[in-house]
């Protein structure tokens, strides 16, 4: 009775819903408040019933109940309890309903913290969202059930989990994307319900400020973890592969980043604000788009889920309602939604022009590189492979150029700043980095053993030591050496500044791990040692080893450098009984300056194995710095102004002359 029970409490939050989407939607017209508070209660009440029926499909799961068809197809009964528990959003239905869950979540956030707004405006933000749950409710319950069954014949075993799926990574990954792509829903649910209203001002992008923050957060961590996933698991090292799936979450973590910037300059200047609301309504389109693309079945990856054209067709339709209409919508209130200042020379204004510029380009040439051979392939004009020489060749000179552009940032000012003074404050900041660049790069080739003097790094260096300089410079000269300064920035440029060194420091790793990795592929036998850089990989040989669900073999080898043991690594080959899957486990050493990486791979006969190893450089600042970026913006998204209880919104969207 358990999947009965999910089921229908899956058909009651679809009821909700409908009821969330119409009502309030029509009393904020007719100026029925009842009908526009209606909207709160079912925002409540549909999260109560989605979390039960995920809380049904879980338990599913933990009871071994394999007359649930998405149970067995992805769980058996040697397969860990918290593999369990993780495998419910582990394939395609499950991952639908996480997303359903998720946007209750947000949704019933939003009915809770927007009882300050004006009823109009709140009620128009909660029957947008109530559409976006309409969609993906019939979606699970037309074409994705996931507790349709399996009668009368009940399998006595299941399948099994994706072995690449069984990890920590599948416990923290995708719930942390799906927070940070559900999350837009709610800004784009903002920018529909003022394109409604015909209305736009800064409280209103004071009160998406937050949200919109809170959701790039959720996403740049999703992103960084799905990465370090990627790296430690896959067994060859890698931490971006260009991969049409993770281009889909990329680009709208691009278009939110663009989106988070143009909005500071709404709230503040009132200008963009056209642009902030298309930005808003881009930025969930695109993670539409990704849902579209990972469960289509247009795409062959290790991330995509579906194969069911039906579903592909379903979801297709619903992007084309939502993006469709909501750009005619654009198309008919946006030329309302005028600045109501200018700016001139290089203003702040002009760096958040140019900060949007860039990212825009930069999404749009991944969005082509993404979506071309799948356009290509329909139209039947051959098979096209665009791979990473196309992305590097156009995302790193813009992502150079933007680092630019921000160490400038700090010192810009709204409406009008002097260019020839923006200039010499980074005269000494520029010698710095420049001199730090050049200079490194040759001690580290005769003290790391590196085998060049890069140009590449080089670069990386100058623009890194660059962001970081100018930033202290302006934090410096904003403090006046005076440690009280300290307590009047705010919370927003405390968030700033983390973000943008959290930046830098995420290209540092990119940059050096890029110019400087190390990596060989070698056959050896027990006793064989190799060189690689300053390090020697000494293979001691192989044992067998069992896990819960699986056998595999583990090997050892000791690193040493010169006369000093360095670790001992144990990578392993594992077999999994459920289905037979073989996967490759690599062991890592990991310090914030390099990573030591071996992995093992198949028997050649004769005791001889096929074993990689690689030294990887800074390779961990990747990771870290992301992590710093999401962390600037929960520190710009807690500034205080947006934890004011006096509520602020004054003339948003007070259509039908109901006040707050």
């Amino acid at each position: 009775m358990t999947a009965e029970l999910g089921h229908i409490a899956l058909i009651i939050a679809l009821c909700m819903a409908v009821f969330q989407t119409l009502v309030p939607m029509a009393g904020s017209f007719k100026g029925y408040q009842t009908w526009m508070r209606l909207g709160q209660t079912m925002a409540f009440g549909q999260f109560v019933f989605i979390a039960l029926s995920f809380a049904c499909l879980s338990m599913a799961f933990l009871n071994d109940d394999f007359s649930v068809a998405y149970v067995a197809n992805n769980s058996n009964t040697l397969l860990p309890d918290r593999f369990k528990m993780s495998a419910v959003w582990g394939a395609h239905e499950g991952s639908l309903l996480l997303w359903a869950l998720i946007l209750a979540g947000w949704t019933a956030a939003v009915a809770l913290l927007s009882r300050r707004m004006p009823l109009v405006f709140s009620a128009r933000v909660l029957s947008v969202l109530g559409f976006i749950a309409v969609g993906f409710a019939l979606f699970l319950l037309l074409t994705s059930n996931p507790f349709e069954r399996i009668l009368p014949v009940v399998p006595i075993e299941g399948g099994d989990l994706n072995p690449l799926l069984q990890d920590f990574g599948l416990i923290v990954h995708p719930p942390m994307l799906y927070m940070g792509y559900v999350g837009f829903s709610v800004p784009f649910a903002f920018a529909i319900a003022a394109l409604i209203g015909g209305q736009f001002d800064s409280a209103w992008a004071r009160w998406a400020r937050p949200w919109i923050n809170a959701a790039w957060m959720f996403l740049t961590i999703g992103i960084c973890l799905g990465s370090w996933w990627a790296y430690y698991e896959l067994g060859w090292g890698g931490w971006w592969f260009w991969d049409p799936v993770e281009n889909a979450s990329f680009m709208p973590w691009l278009i939110g980043t663009a989106l988070m910037h143009s909005i500071a300059a709404s709230e503040k200047r009132g200008v963009f604000r056209s642009w902030t609301l298309l930005l808003a309504i881009f930025t969930f389109s695109l993670s539409l788009l990704g849902t579209f693309l990972v469960r289509s079945g247009v795409l062959t990856s290790v991330h995509a889920f579906a194969s069911d054209p039906e579903r592909g067709i379903f979801i297709l339709a619903f992007l084309f309602v939502v993006v469709g209409g909501s750009l005619l919508l654009f198309a008919l209130r946006g030329p309302q939604m005028r600045s109501s200042s200018d700016y001139q020379g290089w203003s702040r204004e002009t760096m958040l022009l140019i900060n949007n510029v860039l990212l825009v380009s930069a999404t749009a040439m991944i969005l082509v590189g993404t979506l071309y051979p799948l356009l290509a392939d329909v139209l039947d004009l051959g098979k096209i492979s665009v791979g990473p020489p196309y992305f590097s060749f156009f995302f790193v000179p813009t992502t150079a150029i933007l680092m630019v552009f921000l160490g400038f940032a700090g010192f810009s000012r709204w409406q009008s700043t002097d260019g020839r003074l923006m200039l010499r404050k980074g005269i000494i900041p520029g010698v710095i980095s420049l001199v730090l660049g050049l200079i490194l790069p040759a001690l580290a080739v005769e003290e790391l053993s590196w085998s060049t003097y890069s140009l590449s790094a080089v670069v990386t260096l100058v623009l890194v030591f660059w962001v970081i300089t100018m930033s202290a410079e302006d934090l410096l000269l904003k403090v006046d050496g005076k440690a009280a300064n300290l307590k009047g920035l705010t919370g927003s440029y405390w968030g700033m500044l983390t973000a943008h060194a959290g930046l830098a420091v995420c290209v540092l790793g990119v940059g050096l791990s890029t110019s400087y990795d190390l990596q060989r592929d070698v056959r050896m036998v027990p006793g064989d040692h190799v060189d690689l850089g300053e390090y020697n990989f000494q293979f001691i040989g192989v044992k067998p080893a069992d896990g819960p669900n699986f056998s595999a073999y583990r090997g050892e080898v000791v690193v040493t450098s010169g006369d000093q043991v360095v670790t001992t690594l144990w990578p392993e080959k594992r077999n999994y009984k459920a289905a037979g899957q073989t996967m490759t486990e690599a062991a890592i050493d990991g310090k914030l300056t390099r990573d030591l990486y071996v992995s093992l791979g198949e028997p050649l006969g004769g005791n001889a194995w096929a074993i990689r190893v690689q030294v990887k450089p800074f390779v961990r600042c990747i990771w870290l710095g992301a992590l710093m970026a999401g962390l600037g913006g929960l520190i710009a998204g807690n500034d205080k102004r947006y934890r004011r209880r006096k509520n602020r919104i004054t003339s948003v969207l007070n259509a039908g002359g109901i006040s707050a």
